[in-house]
């Protein structure tokens, strides 16, 4: 993977660096500060990527999702090279509640930093080590003194590279097993396989990529596997049995956490099998045995809790963290984490509940046969004694295995049984402040193990991240529908001798506001409709779409002409000095003479059903959109306007489909015009707008107007 800085030659001129650079480099931090595991990455020019170069200590596939990541992306090490820092997290708990999306795929105990590999000008690219989860919680003076001197020379050495057009070149993964320490010299190869031969239960020896090395006589028999076929092949592909995720995961626990663990497996038909893993940086020793203590207590399964699952695959890990990522509203997050992630870890209800003022709120809720178990909590304070709200209050997870055990801690829990057996209270932290907590239920007791709370504690930092953008969401959401709602006229004035009726539908993207408006002006003597669309879906347009229609209103009260109140709206647009455009439709209206006199900037033109069924298209003169021209003129047009006949005032949202050409969208709004025209005018409206209603997704605002004169009576 080559290096390069803007201005010289491409990778391909360049002559590789002729030694292995990075993994001496890599290999001496460790050894510095003693991590058992890490990596370098690189920038590949300018780009806002990281990939990796070169690992060790570990099998690449363990951080497979991370091989290549965007700087802006939220993991330790993009945030070290993104902020010229060193970033550490100091065990399990530090990484679900910062770092969810690792946490939720490496739930493991193990600490971890990550430095920039950067000079004053550069940022050539990044570093991770970790260690053990036995690591004290803080770096020390002298490991970030270690760390950091490495990270500069590094830096130094790219950039003479860089400077000399010398590419540096991704590298060999270093797994390879160090010496044995003294062990063949001491004793012998021959006597030390003799002595493991003698021993009475199974020995295997596993390289860093879990491939056998080594297996005496007592393995292969109780994995009735020959030697032959256990050697150079993962333990879990060469025997049958063990091809599980779950037998996999205890290899990966021990690598990366550095700790002993253990399970049970069944060989089939009915013979339990213990298996005991030692890890170090150099591989993992096995020892299996006959779990007698299982097969006699539990003939028909292992014990609960012998051997622990892991609870989410990766890939349904990487799966549950896109989809949040893609979720919006609350309703949108509460769906999700009841459809695919409490049945992942095996709940069968769950509540999310929201922290404001220093009170709970329910936002949803899922599975629970009376719902007002859960709705009672709505609005209880963060103080009170109950496991919801210390668990925000306090932002501490909290497990109960059994009824007795809440009960005892919270005794007035028994006045209010829920049905369930089992909980799991989790804090929901986002940017480090509470935003509310999941409640995972269970309908019988529960053991929640080490690696379960952790699982569940990284899901939580999931949920919490996709809810504080769905809050944020909502507010905007209400704001946006407030605003427009505020903006538009809440219902339409009757005018003697007219029948007036109005539909506006709102873009389904971005935050469903927009530009468009109409109004009808009882100004006597004569009344005034417009319809107008400013350009945009947001705020902005909003605002500017409300102080048009203010405009309007204030033009048509003074007395102007509709050519005028065109032209003063026209200049007020653009001496406001806003780079948005408007299209605006004005007619004065005369129902008692059967007649309108009407102004158009830019605007699709309305359409006139006569009584007898006929449409007809008014496309008059006009002039152009308003905030063009300050010198522009709008000429106004007198046009038919007798009793049963039916104006129809939109804007462009009605009319553009993609795909369609626009005059045969007039041409099939006019034919639906014409067919419904007799209809009640709340009818028309609903039979014109129906379609757009009913669509999941509008690309623009729908406004409509319709006007019906009507007989003096």
């Amino acid at each position: 993977m080559p290096e390069q800085t803007s201005g010289q030659a491409p990778a391909s001129a360049w002559a590789p660096v002729g030694r292995p650079l990075l993994s001496l480099a890599l290999t001496s931090m460790m050894d510095a500060v003693g991590a058992h595991s890490g990596a370098v990455y690189l920038r590949p020019g300018d780009e806002p990527v990281l990939e990796m170069a070169v690992m060790a200590g570990l099998p690449r596939s363990f951080a497979a999702p991370w091989e290549r990541v965007g700087l802006s992306a939220p993991i330790p090490v993009a945030e070290a090279a993104r902020e010229r820092r060193l970033v550490w997290v100091g065990g399990q708990e530090d990484m679900a509640r910062r770092y969810p999306r690792i946490a939720v795929v490496l739930p493991y105990p193990f600490a971890l930093a990550a430095l920039p590999v950067a000079t004053g000008s550069r940022v050539y690219g990044a570093v991770f080590l970790t260690w053990p989860g036995s690591h004290p919680p803080e770096l020390s003076d002298r490991e970030r003194h270690e760390l950091t001197s490495a990270c500069e020379r590094l830096a130094l050495r790219l950039e003479r590279a860089a400077a000399r057009n010398r590419a540096v070149l991704a590298e060999s993964d270093l797994l390879e097993a160090g010496p044995l320490g003294g062990v063949s010299d001491t004793l012998g190869s021959l006597e030390a396989a003799r002595m493991v031969a003698r021993l009475p239960y199974g020995m295997c020896s596993l390289d860093l990529s879990g491939r056998v090395g080594f297996a005496n006589a007592a393995a292969s028999d109780l994995l009735g596997v020959p030697v032959s076929g256990l050697l150079g092949s993962q333990l879990w592909a060469s025997v049958p049995w063990l091809n599980d995720p779950i037998y996999e995961e205890r290899y990966r626990a021990a690598l990366i956490s550095q700790n002993a663990t253990s399970f049970v497996a069944l060989r089939p038909p009915s013979e339990w099998l213990s298996f005991r893993l030692y890890p170090s940086t150099t591989g993992i020793s096995v020892r299996i045995s006959r779990a007698r203590a299982v097969s006699e207590m539990r003939p028909a399964g292992p014990k609960p809790g012998d051997a622990p699952t892991r609870l989410v695959s990766m890939s349904q890990a990487l799966s549950m963290a896109g989809a949040l990522t893609e979720t919006v509203s609350v309703q949108d997050v509460v769906g999700l984490v009841a459809d695919e992630i409490a049945p992942a870890v095996g709940s069968q209800a769950l509540a999310l509940l929201g922290a404001q003022a220093g009170r709970l709120h329910v936002l949803g809720h899922h599975g629970y046969p009376d719902p007002h178990a859960v709705e009672r909590f709505d609005g209880m304070p963060l103080t009170a004694p109950t496991p919801g709200a210390h668990a925000v209050a306090h932002g501490v997870p909290a497990f109960f295995d059994s009824r007795e055990q809440l009960e005892r801690l919270y005794p007035a829990r028994h006045t209010s049984p829920d049905g369930f057996a089992a909980w799991a209270y989790l804090p929901l932290i986002a940017s480090g402040r509470p935003v509310g907590a999941c409640v995972l239920a269970y309908a019988a007791p529960r053991r929640f193990s080490t690696h379960e709370r952790a699982v569940l504690a990284s899901l939580a930092g999931l949920i919490a991240q996709a809810l504080d953008r769905a809050l944020l969401y909502d507010v905007k959401h209400q704001l946006a529908h407030g605003l427009q709602a505020a903006l538009l006229p809440p219902s339409l004035p009757s005018l003697a001798g007219l029948e007036a009726t109005a539909r506006y539908l709102p873009a389904t993207r971005g935050m469903e506001i927009g530009g468009d408006f109409y109004d009808l002006v009882p100004s006597p003597p004569l009344a005034a409709a417009v319809i107008g669309d400013v350009q945009g879906h947001n705020v902005t347009a909003a605002g500017l779409m409300g102080q048009i229609r203010t405009a309007v209103r204030a033009y048509t009260t003074v007395g102007q002409e509709p050519g005028e109140v065109m032209r003063s709206t026209n200049r007020l647009l653009i001496d406001l000095g806003s780079e948005l455009l408007a299209s605006c439709l004005y007619l004065r209206l005369d129902p008692a003479r059967g007649r309108a006199v009407m102004a158009r900037a830019g605007h699709p033109p309305p359409l006139l059903r006569r009584p007898d069924g006929r449409v007809r298209v008014l496309d008059l003169a006009g002039g152009p959109l308003l905030g063009i021209d300050d010198s522009a003129t709008y000429p106004t047009t007198e046009v038919e306007l007798s009793p049963g006949c039916v104006l129809a005032l939109y804007t462009d949202g009605l009319i553009e489909t993609p795909g369609v050409d626009i005059e045969d969208a007039v041409a099939d709004l006019g034919r639906r015009l014409g067919a419904a025209g007799d209809r009640p005018l709340e009818e028309l409206a609903d039979e014109l707008v129906g379609h757009y209603a009913a669509a999941e997704e509008r690309i623009d605002d729908v406004a409509l107007l319709l006007l019906r004169p009507q007989e003096d009576r």
